[in-house]
């Protein structure tokens, strides 16, 4: 199998001193984070005509369990076909499985060749699309190098701690630092792998097309350049972004993406290939020609956004530092009324939001991340009803 290399060498002190972000909750090292107003609307690409049915101005959020609780920095997550959650730990390295009844947990094992530090470690994960026959699990983490997806065969019939395989790389190279390291893999309706990537805090990588910083990634399950990607033999999907969080496609398959803005805007972004979405030269709004510019935009303490999924004709955004959800409802790719914000404060930090099937999502927060001061049984999967 062919691999993609693409040689990335960072300074990671030199980074946090001209990144603007000491973490992920997007304000700048040393500050609260706030923005000096409120959240205002963006402009996205031309609206939709087709008829979509809009879902109505206001939802509503109900909790119907809490599935498991004691996770320790969960980052990543995937549903099983019977129903059962995997699980990924940023710091420890391990994947997990939770009964999706009980909310039993059972380790099957750590991926080698993880290293952990700052905002990088084991990130996101996802299933195969093939996964019935290969039970392949793909994961993208930072390792001593560089960040970069792997896939592993599942043995569930192994014993636990032993269920992982040895790691085949897909795709190296994609720029590691302390902070921005992106993380967030999903495979498309194409059966295509997305992957979202950080600049690291090297701003400069982000217009880079030569560069897999600051990109949204369009692969082969194999880790090739996918078929029909707007530039000749190049992974690279969309550009201009500062650290893409969460990936997410709507009944339409159009592909939106939330990401950390620095010290003003946070956004979320319909996703067009090939379009340029402007960071370093704009954050969230921009007059400036030749930015795509985001569907939504939020002041940076109302939510340094993470994981997103699509439910019920809305984007449901999962908020870190806002430490609350946000439901923005959607009309093809401009959202149809104001965003509405649920569990301020109430579940802490929240880090990866998952379609489970109809009316339903799962919600994991991140209180053990190092941002907050942890409580037992402070990291946890819900279950949640939504409209």
């Amino acid at each position: 199998m062919q691999r993609r290399a693409v040689t990335a060498v960072l300074a990671a002190a030199a980074l946090l001193l001209t990144a603007g972000c000491s973490s992920d909750d997007g304000g700048s090292p040393g500050g609260d984070g706030s923005a000096p107003s409120s959240r205002t609307s963006g402009q996205a690409s031309p609206p939709e005509r087709s008829g979509e049915q809009t879902p109505p101005a206001k939802g509503s959020v109900k909790v119907l369990r809490t599935v498991a609780t004691g996770l320790k920095t969960p980052w990543g997550l995937a549903a099983l076909p019977d129903g059962d959650l995997l699980v990924s730990s940023r710091d420890e390295a391990t994947i997990t499985r939770v009964d999706g009844k009980t909310g039993k947990k059972t380790e099957l094992g750590e991926v080698p060749g993880v290293s952990p530090a700052g905002e990088g470690g084991l990130l996101g994960i996802a299933l195969s699309p093939e996964y019935a026959s290969d039970h392949m699990i793909y994961a993208y983490f930072t390792s001593a190098s560089d960040n970069r997806i792997v896939r592993m065969i599942y043995d569930e019939k192994k014993p636990s701690g032993e269920q992982l395989g040895a790691p085949d790389t897909v795709l190296r190279g994609i720029p590691k630092g302390v902070i921005h390291n992106g993380g967030r893999i999903a495979f498309g309706p194409d059966k295509m792998l997305f992957a979202g990537t950080g600049e690291s805090g090297d701003t400069g990588l982000s217009q880079d097309k030569e560069s897999l910083g600051g990109k949204i990634l369009r692969i082969t399950p194999e880790g090739e350049p996918a078929p029909g990607n707007p530039f000749p033999d190049s992974p690279v999907y969309s550009y201009g972004h500062r650290n893409v969080q969460g990936l997410a496609w709507d009944a339409k398959q159009r592909l939106f993406a939330s990401e950390f803005g620095q010290n003003t805007w946070d956004e979320l972004n319909a996703i067009k290939p090939g379009d340029n979405y402007g960071w370093p030269e704009a954050e969230g709004r921009s007059d400036e020609g030749g930015f795509h510019n985001p569907l939504e935009q939020w002041s940076t303490g109302e939510a340094s956004p993470s994981g997103i999924a699509y439910a019920e004709g809305s984007i449901w955004m999962a908020g870190l530092r806002g430490q609350r959800l946000w439901r923005i409802p959607l009309k093809g790719t401009e959202a149809s009324a104001e965003p509405q914000a649920f569990f301020e404060g109430e579940y802490g930090r929240l880090r990866t939001v998952l379609p489970a099937g109809e009316n339903r999502l799962w919600l994991v927060s991140s209180n053990t991340d190092g941002h907050v001061e942890p409580k037992d049984g402070d990291d946890r999967i819900l279950e949640l009803e939504v409209s």
